[in-house]
């Protein structure tokens, strides 16, 4: 008889580096979303800034700075994010970069 060599294919993850990666998007993106409330009221909202930063102090001076108000809330699945009165996108993500939080490639902004 011949014996045959036979390779079993191993199964690829894709996303094996990313999980071993500390941030908490797939790449250390902050993303930046405006929900729509009503007809003319929106919710912005950032998620995946890394969890070594306090957000409530983060909120606290976004709160300040740019006069409207907001909350941190826990998702099971997106972990903090938190949430702002108003499309604050912009001002957030001047102020994250100018803080030293995050750099600008880092940010993504998504929206109308």
């Amino acid at each position: 008889m011949v014996e045959l060599e036979v390779q079993i294919p191993t199964a690829f993850d894709p996303f094996a580096d990313a999980k071993d990666s500390d941030a908490q998007g797939a790449k250390g993106y902050v993303h930046i979303r405006i929900q729509q409330r009503n007809k003319k009221k929106c919710l912005t909202t950032v998620q995946g800034l890394k969890e070594n930063f306090t957000y409530e102090k983060i909120l606290k001076d976004i709160k300040k700075q740019f006069c409207c108000n907001g909350n941190v809330v826990q998702d099971k699945v997106m972990g903090k994010i938190i949430q702002l009165q108003g499309d604050q996108r912009k001002n957030v993500s001047q102020f994250l970069v100018q803080a030293g939080i995050v750099q600008k490639e880092q940010i993504k902004i998504h929206g109308f």
